[in-house]
């Protein structure tokens, strides 16, 4: 994939100051249309050769465009706070709004690529994280973000002359390090190893483009040309959710599903309930005050039916934890913000550090279920949020997170009685509006809804719990049953 990277391209000094500024003046004002229309982020990894100008191209960009509109990251060293948090965490949390652009110097190719070179991982757990970055790639295409991937080369040779150059000059002798000189000394297996993942994430919807880096003027307009082609070509011809192209999802044809086989006459009686919720919450109490706790992270998903119980639910947990160890994330409409960013952001921020609680009322099953039904989205856009959510999960769970999803049911004459029930008592009333009447008569939109969640997102690794919350003691006891049952078997796991 290099070879055209290593023939020597060079631009002359008089074609360069005479292109340059309308190039300037071309990517302000297409940078501008970006911002105005807000209608598509744009993401620009920079990576490459050491020596290659990555540095310089991110210093570029900034000075040739607005930078109220522009943010560069350069992602060296994980912090404390994103070592407790799933890799990928700390990407999410820069992803730019749309109308704006992001740059990272430094991706989420960099760990993967060093860490294999270094031989501190196999060939396999590179191409894990390899088919990990496409999925996440076509995520944020899907969701049409426009990303535009530099990859900044020299040959061997080009490189050593470079690093002796810049240790020559007393203004640049800071920026080559030792570590520059020993990776230099690994430029073969570095070259195999980037060849190997650009090869692989070289996609329709996100290609590479391998630029020569040995001269300045060369590769600083051929990036400038690259994005004012890439802004206004999506600016001209905005992205198209394709349609899905897949069977439609059917019903049972016995019109049996996983609900009809719950038992919901089950019941608490008072007396035990007491005695149980007094055993659930101390166990509880005490596996978060564990010495091991210290290494999990728990996240308690709940959904349900209208008036199913998740408030109450949720409280009987909240009154066993430490008020300083846990948030509550309440999930409505997204905000503005919210809405400027793929639908997986605004959870990814909410992930919880290690020693933590959080909990979802509602959560990113929403694309699924409100958004499938009320018809927010596209069907193509909920059909590959089957997997997209499934993927986050798994990351989650692989970053020592115990994640708990509680889908709590009860029958349509038990919700209408609830329902009534909130109207007449005072205190309740703000608990009953017109929507909750309305997304009642989409019951049977909504439970084959939940029937395809369950069946498409109860994964070993996250399945669902399903709650019988006709009696709102037996739900109660369930819930912290299970949540305890879990944290205490990812302890037992040495998770």
């Amino acid at each position: 994939m290099f070879e055209s990277a290593e023939l020597g391209h060079k631009i002359d000094k008089a074609i360069y100051d005479a292109e340059v500024p309308k190039l300037r003046e071309d990517l302000l004002n297409a940078q501008f249309d970006l911002a105005q229309k807000a209608k598509f982020p744009v993401i620009i990894l920079i990576g490459g050769v050491d020596g290659a100008g990555k540095g310089e191209t991110v210093n570029l960009l900034n000075a040739w465009m607005d930078p109220r509109h522009i943010q560069a990251y350069a992602m060296g060293e994980k912090s404390d706070e994103e070592r407790e948090r799933p890799h990928m965490w700390r990407y999410w949390r820069a992803l730019p709004p749309k109308g704006r652009i992001g740059v990272f110097f430094g991706s989420w190719y960099t760990s993967p690529i060093v860490l294999r070179v270094m031989g501190k991982t196999k060939a396999a757990e590179l191409n894990q994280s390899i088919d990990e970055i496409n999925r996440f790639e076509t995520m944020l295409t899907n969701e049409g973000a426009l990303i535009i991937k530099f990859w900044f080369h020299l040959s061997k040779e080009a490189q050593r002359k470079r690093l002796k150059n810049l240790e020559k000059d007393p203004k640049t002798r800071w920026r080559v390090t030792n570590l520059d000189w020993e990776r230099f000394k690994l430029y073969d297996k570095f070259r195999k190893v980037s060849e190997h993942a650009l090869r692989a994430t070289s996609t329709a919807e996100a290609p590479w483009i391998v630029v020569e880096g040995a001269d300045a003027r060369y590769r600083n307009l051929t990036t400038g040309k690259i994005l004012l082609e890439a802004l206004r070509k999506r600016l001209k011809h905005p992205a198209r959710t394709a349609p899905a192209n897949v069977p439609p999802l059917q019903a049972p044809l016995d019109s049996l599903n996983v609900f009809d086989k719950l038992d919901m006459a089950q019941k608490i009686a008072k007396k035990k309930f007491d005695a149980e919720l007094e055993k659930y919450q101390g166990k509880l109490n005490l596996l978060t005050r564990d010495e091991r706790f210290h290494n999990l992270s728990v996240i308690a998903v709940f959904e349900g039916s209208d008036a199913a119980g998740k408030g109450g639910a949720i409280r009987r947990i909240t009154g066993a934890l430490d008020a300083r160890h846990y948030r509550i994330i309440p999930v409505a409409a997204p905000t503005e913000e919210e809405r400027a960013q793929p639908y997986l952001w605004r959870f990814w921020r909410h992930i919880p550090r290690t020693g933590r609680v959080t909990i979802f009322d509602r959560s990113w099953y929403g694309r699924v279920l409100v958004e499938r039904v009320e018809k927010f989205c596209s069907e193509a856009d909920w059909m590959r949020a089957y997997s997209e959510i499934n993927d986050f999960e798994e990351q989650l769970v692989r970053h020592n997170t115990v994640l708990v999803k509680f889908w709590l049911t009860i029958t349509k004459d038990e919700q209408l009685r609830r329902f009534r029930e909130r109207e007449k008592t005072g205190f309740k009333r703000f608990k009953i509006t017109e929507e909750d009447w309305r997304n009642r008569k989409k019951w049977n939109e909504y439970e084959p809804a939940v029937c395809d969640m369950v069946d498409r997102t109860s994964t070993e690794i996250a399945p669902w719990t399903l709650v019988e919350a006709n009696d709102k003691n037996f739900a109660r006891i369930k819930i912290l049953k299970t949540l305890c049952q879990q944290i205490e078997a990812a302890m037992k796991n040495g998770k």
